[in-house]
């Protein structure tokens, strides 16, 4: 291996010697796109499906796109092998590049910023799956666009802080009296044995795991909804999940310091939680790890 886990627009390099302008838009106004990839033994997860968000983002964002599928696939797998580690967290960035001025007109002949990096791929622990999160609830203020991408995430950031000085793992965010999402994830409601999703609207990012989770539901023939969810409906709950790339399938077992669930299950992980779980392994061994994936 030589190390060289960074792509910047057109260089494989050593993610330390990665530099870009002050005067990148991306650091200036947050005007870019992103995605996470997972990899499991050097595979990436559902990476048709992340380029294909990715394009989403950059549609919305007026931003053309500065590779196709199959470069950017060239350029990720690269990234991929160059690494020592097998299980690895893919970081892909689009930004409208570095102007000479600062302005939040669009400019006029810049090239796009394209960053590319890997780490190591970080998972729940065995604590975290056994016991489950405890996660709190908040307003969510943050912008109109919410189904995309992009690396204006200060909000966001905001919201992870509140969980982090209250001692959680995410913030559950509510807008109008209705669950949107975490502030880094997606969260499933599961009330008498139905698995309720909210919808893939503007008010929240739809994400890869989201999607899996649906799919194992149908191909299983687990009772599921997608909906709107009432603020009443979260917090009685069964079972309550989050769910991101990273963070697979993950049960909330505790939601603004009470207990989530009823009777003896209250604050543990739900039994539909393991099962989703189980396929969810299941799926992505499938997928991910296999000789010929």
């Amino acid at each position: 291996m030589t190390g060289k886990t960074a792509y910047l627009n057109g260089r494989y390099l050593p993610l330390a010697e990665a530099k870009i302008s002050p005067l990148d838009r991306g650091f200036l106004f947050g005007d870019g796109a992103y995605e996470v990839v997972p990899v499991y033994s050097r595979r990436p997860f559902r990476l048709d499906e992340h380029l294909r968000r990715l394009q989403t983002t950059l549609d919305g964002i007026r931003l053309p796109n500065p590779h196709n599928a199959e470069e950017w696939k060239a350029i990720v797998l690269h990234v991929i092998a160059e690494a020592d580690f097998a299980d690895q967290s893919v970081y892909i960035e689009v930004t409208r590049g570095a102007d000479s001025k600062r302005d939040q007109a669009f400019p006029i002949g810049v090239a796009p910023t394209i960053f590319v990096f890997t780490s190591p791929l970080i998972t729940p622990t065995l604590e975290q799956r056994e016991s489950g999160i405890a996660v709190i609830s908040a307003v969510d203020i943050r912008w109109g666009r919410c189904d995309l991408k992009t690396v204006a995430l200060l909000a966001n950031v905001l919201m992870r802080q509140l969980a982090v000085d209250a001692g959680c793992a995410e913030t559950i965010m509510l807008r109008d009296g209705y669950l949107t999402e975490g502030a880094a994830s997606n969260i499933f409601v599961v009330q008498d044995g139905v698995i309720l999703a909210p919808p893939k609207d503007y008010r929240m990012l739809s994400g890869i795991t989201y999607d899996v989770v649906l799919e194992l539901a149908a191909q299983h023939g687990m009772p599921h909804q997608v909906r709107p969810i009432a603020e009443a409906e979260l917090r009685s709950a069964d079972e309550l999940w989050m769910t991101s790339s990273t963070k697979e399938v993950l049960a909330i077992t505790t939601l603004d310091g009470q207990p989530v669930g009823k009777g003896t299950g209250a604050g543990k992980p739900g039994p539909i939680l393991r099962r989703m779980y189980d396929w969810y392994c299941a799926f992505h061994d499938e997928v991910s790890r296999r000789a010929d994936a």
